[in-house]
């Protein structure tokens, strides 16, 4: 008989930002399925979510905040901790993106994205690492990158700013954090059915290229991160430290 339980989240307690829908959404259901209880973060109604976590028998925690504001988004985890008890996880996953020419793109669209995509992102590490350390407790964090970390992108000037950050911030925070039991790894989407992807899936040909360069020859779907983010919060990966983990059906393999 197979065990899965270095795949199991069973016991442990995970947030996850951006929960509402999309990545975010799909990395809930798939925390609930492997049997974690899941603290959902957003600015709008995550009432979807919790309604697909629950069908799953898992149990959601929704907590409002705007991650606009890094100094709320800490000073949140912060009271969760003290207020609900330890956590075992904290996946960063909620993004914002700004589609505009170089030479056209303002300073409070490059704002937007930064304080949302990769300064709050930061903070919320530092504040569960914090925590966590403070408490004598290892921990996970799972920063969600883009395959616009290693590439350019185009109209996306802040956006593959933001998400360079990410990565970078991932390897930093590994190497300062791995021997004190916090791994810090990042997984790296390609393009995925999602808010963000709306504009690009309804313009034909920009969808028309980016399908074609797709060597699984699909957008990706959301249970597909979610999926990758049990295991990078599951025992399986516990060697696993600033790692960028594609899940991109091949594009930067392309």
């Amino acid at each position: 008989m197979t065990d899965f339980s270095a795949f199991s989240l069973a016991g442990k307690r995970i947030v996850v930002t951006g929960a509402n829908t999309g990545i975010g959404q799909g990395i809930c259901v798939a925390i609930a399925k492997a049997g974690g209880a899941v603290i959902g973060v957003g600015r709008s109604s995550m009432d979807e979510t919790e309604a697909l976590v629950k069908a799953e028998g898992g149990t959601f925690a929704p907590v409002a905040c705007d991650l606009g504001d890094h100094k709320a988004a800490a000073a949140m985890l912060g009271r969760v901790w003290e207020s609900t008890g330890p956590i075992d996880g904290l996946v960063n996953n909620a993004g914002v993106i700004r589609r505009a020419d170089a030479v056209d793109l303002s300073e409070t669209d490059w704002d937007d994205v930064v304080d949302v995509n990769l300064k709050s992102l930061f903070f919320l590490c530092q504040a569960f690492a914090r925590k966590a350390l403070g408490a004598g407790r290892g921990g996970r964090i799972v920063n969600i990158a883009s395959v616009l970390s290693f590439q350019g992108g185009i109209r996306v000037a802040s956006y593959t700013a933001s998400k360079h950050g990410v990565l970078g911030i991932t390897r930093a925070l590994a190497c300062e954090w791995a021997a004190k039991g916090i791994n810090v790894n990042a997984i790296v989407p390609g393009y995925v059915v999602s808010n963000n992807t709306e504009a690009l899936r309804n313009d034909p040909d920009r969808s028309a290229a980016i399908l074609g360069r797709i060597p699984a020859g699909r957008w990706g779907k959301p249970e597909d991160i979610g999926d990758a983010a049990v295991f990078l919060l599951a025992p399986a990966s516990a060697y696993m430290h600033g790692a960028a983990l594609p899940v991109d059906g091949g594009w930067l393999a392309r």
